[in-house]
């Protein structure tokens, strides 16, 4: 063999040696010197460079794929009762434990697949409604579903009551536009001249007359009838009611046991005691920590301030017999414990996402800087496909961002026309006009009210607690619903203007005396902080003697300040329950909010009106019409500083899949769709 030759082969193999022990991606080259005959003799240098081998994949992968942690900064369950829940918290857990009649079709916010039911006829007239009940499901306990648990479940819920609860939904949806409460049923049977006398008011219902609260019941039972041996339940509504498959595919739709409700305290579904339960409240509800649903999940257990703890259903219908969620879902859970931790710290929360060890984390929009270096995988909505768009934008990175999906919720800051101070009230200050406090009807005079308004910086709010990524909102509707008018009147930020508002108001007492109290916001909520934040400064501005303090509470003792109508001024949100414009109108401008603001009977009144004709009109252009009129009616009593709609922002690490975006769900709404590598 020629030295030539034998040269080759030495450097075939230097190069297949380099190859083998390549495992890095950069060029790797190997000089050799080797003797070689030419003409003329001599030597002569060859530089051999070896291929690099290709680089190994980067994959993302869980050390614990069986338990999926989400990190929650605010917002503790207030009650697992689904009657009574009315919170986006609480509907993370029952949403996953418990099940309805219907459900959504995946990511459409407007069409419904069967649950419970596996199917259901609607009368020509829209009054009638049959439901067939699904055969052979069971719950958690082992009990087997039947149709007299799914009457008792609603029936339960609108005797139960109570305007802080969501059962207005079906109330109205049953008696007619404009009934919210079984209370006022009751009244208006009693021949009462206020239908209003016992709403909110356990023990004046109590002592209402036995006829009157025998007929409401009566009349609750054969709106909701049932047939054990059919195996259908049956509605009969008193008008029409379009949102009513809707209304039955949220938490408030949730179907009990009732052997099981029974068992621990609920109402005995007897017409002579129902009275007795009406209107119990979210802490003394039997069923505010327990729970015994027929969903993919059950309850494993509540640590109030701390953690909820749900564990893979084994004997999960949908896996039995095959049915999945919806076409193309799951039929069940695969991970096997969900850990809800509240963290209200934002630092912890974000170390818990850099060192792996959260799932889902709640990332205020000021700290999006700090952790969208961490997104590998960036999916953009899609308006015309109406889903993600994604790419991978750094191969290593270990998050996937879902950014730019339409929200439908918003947070706004409430005034409190008759604020509460029975038995005294830290958040008024002295409770006078007299620049140490204010007095309890102080947001009754418009010019404070206007004020507020003008002194609110809404670019500053958008830029610093939503990273610019919202609109400022015009009115109490949402854009992109059916009577939202993005040109329609709405305040802007004007010093001048607050300052002339308040030269105003209380015939320049509050100009000549200034005022003190306290803003109330959940802890942990940032964005609802910035709110308070803005106002605090923007008020100061004008006269330091304008003193607002800002005060957090935890969301137990907050929802409770709320109800109790202690706090002047607070900052929440609301997520609709249905998409469409009622759900927007009643709750703001007669029901929920309005209860809690304790609007004056002559401005909810002239509301109601309007919100009445919006729900009963018969075409899109009427209803549009309608909302016009009240949006008008909204900006003229500024009843409430209404703030700005965000965009959506989801991080999750690359080793989560199975995640679709429903706007009417919260982030953790279908845990059970979730997968974890």
């Amino acid at each position: 063999m020629s030295r030539k030759v034998l040269w080759l082969v030495i450097a075939g193999l230097l190069v297949g040696s380099t190859l083998l022990a390549s495992c890095q991606p950069e060029t790797i080259v190997e000089t050799v010197t080797v003797e070689v005959t030419v003409p003329g003799g001599g030597t002569e240098t060859i530089v051999v460079t070896a291929t690099p081998a290709p680089p190994e994949p980067v994959t993302f992968e869980s050390e614990d794929p069986t338990t999926l942690y989400d990190i929650v900064g605010a917002g503790d369950t207030d009650t697992l009762d689904p009657a009574w829940n009315y919170e986006s918290a609480g509907d993370a857990i029952i949403l996953n434990v418990y099940e309805q009649l219907v459900t959504y079709d995946g990511a459409n916010a407007t069409e419904f697949v069967p649950a419970l039911a596996e199917d259901w006829d609607i009368s020509a007239d829209g009054l009638t409604y049959v439901f067939y009940i699904r055969e052979g499901v069971t719950f958690h306990d082992g009990a087997e579903l039947t149709p007299s648990d799914v009457a008792y479940s609603l029936r339960r819920g609108i005797l139960q009551g109570g305007s802080w609860s969501p059962q207005w939904l079906y109330t109205e949806a049953f008696f007619g536009t404009g009934v919210y409460d079984i209370a006022e049923i009751v009244g208006e049977i009693a021949g009462e001249e206020d239908v209003y006398i016992w709403e909110d008011d356990p023990e004046g219902l109590q002592g209402a007359p036995a006829d009157a609260l025998q007929a409401a019941c009566e009349e609750v039972m054969e709106m909701i009838s049932y047939d054990d041996a059919a195996g259908t339940v049956t509605f009969q509504l008193s008008q029409p009611w379009a949102p009513m498959i809707s209304t039955l595919a949220q938490s408030w739709g949730s179907i009990l046991d009732e052997d099981w409700a029974v068992a621990q305290g609920a109402w005995d579904g007897d017409c002579a005691t129902w009275q007795n339960y009406y209107g119990i409240t979210s802490e003394t509800t039997p069923l505010r920590a327990v729970m015994n649903g027929t969903g993919p999940y059950m309850f494993d257990h509540w640590t109030p301030g701390e953690e909820t703890v749900l564990v893979r259903n084994p004997n999960y219908w949908r896996d039995v017999q095959g049915v999945p969620v919806f076409e193309g879902g799951p039929t069940g859970a695969t991970i096997d414990r969900v850990v809800i931790r509240l963290v209200g710290e934002w630092g912890t929360r974000f170390a818990m996402l850099q060192a792996g060890d959260a799932d889902l984390v709640y990332v205020p929009r000021e700290n999006i800087t700090q952790v969208d270096p961490m997104v590998g995988e960036w999916c953009e909505w899609d308006v015309t496909a109406a889903d993600f768009s994604c790419e991978i934008i750094d191969e290593e990175a270990p998050l996937r961002l879902y950014v730019g999906q339409p929200t439908v919720s918003r947070t706004d800051a409430f005034f409190i026309f008759d604020i509460n101070v029975e038995g005294g009230n830290p958040y008024v200050g002295s409770g006078e006009l007299d620049g140490n406090g204010i007095p309890p009807d102080f947001f009754t005079d418009v010019h404070v009210r206007r004020a507020f308004n003008y002194c609110f910086d809404w670019e500053a709010f958008i830029a610093d607690a939503l990273a610019g990524e919202g609109v400022q909102n015009v009115g109490y509707l949402i854009p992109g619903m059916l009577g939202y008018e993005p040109d329609g009147p709405h305040y802007t930020y004007d010093p001048d203007m607050c300052a002339e508002e308040l030269q105003l108001a209380w015939d320049g007492a509050v100009w000549e005396n200034g005022f003190r109290f306290q803003i109330g916001y959940n802890t942990g909520n940032v964005t609802r902080q910035t709110v308070a934040q803005i106002l605090q400064a923007n008020l100061a501005d004008i006269d330091p003697k304008f003193n607002v303090e800002i005060i957090g509470l935890p969301w137990p003792s907050f929802l409770a300040a709320i109800r109790a109508s202690t706090l002047p001024l607070y900052i929440s949100g609301w997520i609709e329950d249905i998409h469409d414009p009622h759900n927007w109108a009643q709750p703001f401008m007669v029901g929920t909010y309005a209860s809690r603001q304790r609007l004056p009977d002559d401005m909810r009144a002239e509301f109601q009106e309007l919100v009445n004709a919006g729900v009963a009109a018969t075409t899109p252009e009427e209803r549009a019409e309608i909302y016009h009129e009240l949006t008008a009616l909204d900006y003229e009593y500024a009843p409430a500083i209404r703030l700005a709609v965000a965009t959506g922002r989801t991080y999750m690490p690359r080793w989560i899949n199975g995640y679709y975006y429903n706007p009417i769900y919260g982030q953790g709404s279908r845990y059970f769709t979730l997968t974890k590598d």
